[in-house]
Formats: C-alpha cells, sequence, structure tokens
C-alpha cells in the first residue's frame, strides 16, 4: 500500500479542518472540483470533541443480523486483525454494514481498543456504533449512521477492498481526511501538494479576504464593497501564480 504522505504531514494536516483541506485539495486535483471523493450523504459526528482525524483507509464488510459468517469462517477475527497489523498507520477503518435496517454495531469498548493497539485513530461506518463513551477514551473518533444497543453478530466478512460508504468509494490506502463536516477520500496522485496547497489558501484566505473584513472598522459600505472586489482580484492573482508554479514542478517531477 504506497503512502505518498509521513506521519508528520499527516499531522499536520490535522492543523486544518475538511473544508479547508478540501479548498486546497481542489487546486492540485486532476478532477472535476464536485466529483472529488467526499460523502454526498449526512452522517453523524458521535465525538465532535475529538476533532479532526486523518489517516489511511483500512476497510470491512459486516453484516450483523447474520450469524451464518462466524460459522463459516471461525478464524476471521484473527485473520482480520491480521491485515490490519500489516498496513502502517495512521489508519482509519471504513466500515461498510450490509444489513438495512441497521441491527448491530461493529464497534464498542472492546472492538474501539483492540483497533487503537493495532494503529487506528478512528472510524467511519454506514452502521452504529455503541459504547460512545469508551470509544473517546480509546481514542477511536467515530463518524456513523446511528447508535445501537447490541453487537448482535458483529464479525468481519471481507476486507482490504473497495467499499462505498454515504455515498463515497473508499479503496484501502486512500488518505482520509475527515471531520464534524464531513469526510474525504484523496487518490495517492493528489496528495503529494496537498500540504503545500492547503497551507497557501489558508494563508491566501487570511492575507487577503479575512484580514480586510476583520478589519474593515471606519470604512463605509460602499468603500468596503469596492476593496473587497480588490483583494478578491488579488486573492485569485495570488493563487494562479502559485498553482502555476506548482503545476510546472508537479509536470517535471513526473
Amino acid at each position: 500500500m504506497k503512502q505518498v504522505l509521513s506521519n508528520a504531514d499527516i499531522l499536520n494536516l490535522k492543523r486544518w479542518n475538511t473544508p479547508t483541506v478540501y479548498n486546497g485539495w481542489e487546486k492540485v486535483t486532476r478532477l472535476e472540483r464536485t466529483q472529488g471523493r467526499f460523502n454526498r450523504e449526512s452522517f453523524n459526528d458521535y465525538m465532535p470533541q475529538m476533532g479532526i482525524m486523518a489517516g489511511y483507509a483500512v476497510t470491512v464488510e459486516v453484516q450483523p443480523s447474520n450469524p451464518e459468517h462466524q460459522k463459516n469462517n471461525p478464524d476471521a477475527q484473527r485473520q482480520y486483525m491480521e491485515y490490519l497489523a500489516s498496513v502502517p498507520g495512521p489508519k482509519i477503518v471504513i466500515v461498510k454494514d450490509l444489513d438495512h435496517p441497521h441491527i448491530g454495531s461493529f464497534w464498542g469498548e472492546i472492538n474501539a481498543n483492540m483497533h487503537k493497539a493495532l494503529g487506528c485513530v478512528g472510524t467511519i461506518t454506514d452502521g452504529c456504533v455503541r459504547d460512545l463513551d469508551e470509544m473517546t477514551n480509546a481514542g477511536m473518533k467515530a463518524l456513523a449512521r446511528q447508535t445501537c444497543v447490541g453487537h448482535a453478530y458483529s464479525t468481519p466478512v471481507r476486507w482490504g477492498m473497495a467499499v462505498e460508504v454515504f455515498g463515497c468509494k473508499v479503496m484501502p490506502g486512500d488518505l482520509i481526511h475527515a471531520d464534524k463536516h464531513g469526510f474525504m477520500a484523496i487518490d495517492p496522485e493528489d496528495c503529494e501538494f496537498l500540504l503545500d496547497a492547503v497551507r497557501f489558501m489558508d494563508a491566501n484566505e487570511c492575507e487577503n479576504l479575512l484580514c480586510l473584513s476583520r478589519n474593515a472598522a471606519g470604512l463605509s459600505k460602499e468603500e468596503f464593497v469596492a476593496e473587497y472586489v480588490k483583494h478578491v482580484k488579488k486573492f485569485n492573482a495570488d493563487a494562479a501564480e502559485h498553482f502555476a508554479q506548482l503545476k510546472e514542478m508537479r509536470c517535471k517531477t513526473g
């Protein structure tokens, strides 16, 4: 599994929320800005106090309503843990729940602590979570569709393959950035200059737009509008110059 960013880079990306990362991503991706892989459906952030999570995707399917999976592969838990252990961290577990409606949770105190020990920092599941306080204490952030009280027959069914959750297709090894606003799955080719792009766009907003809006005292409304138009032009020009240079550098590096 190719990982472009270092752990330090990922920690730096956690300094910005997911909308800000999107602002940088749209400047370096070859995709049209509406075609990125981000959630199209609503979810719940059950640990907003834990802030932002970032890491590489590991994937698993579950079907808590079906007891046959445990019977058919009683060794599934060990095999799944071996898969987790083979992948460098930090990792975010993307869980596809095959049940509709959802009746059992793959997540709880035990699984949260086990996954944390194997280098996982959080999960995105289109199914259920439970033991929210205990998951928080384990350091496992959860974005999920709902909560429930039981685990039913929650065992790994398949793992290490593409899954779709909340209308977003996720591949093992994708860089995931997520917070209370949503999540993004970022292609490896878009990761190399992502951190530079996020830093630049954040600074560009502060220098050219926010500084004027936050210091508009003494300007009439008409003067503010005129100045804001000038600053928007400067904002766009600075971005165009910076990313033209970045594109040239990207072409030189292949």
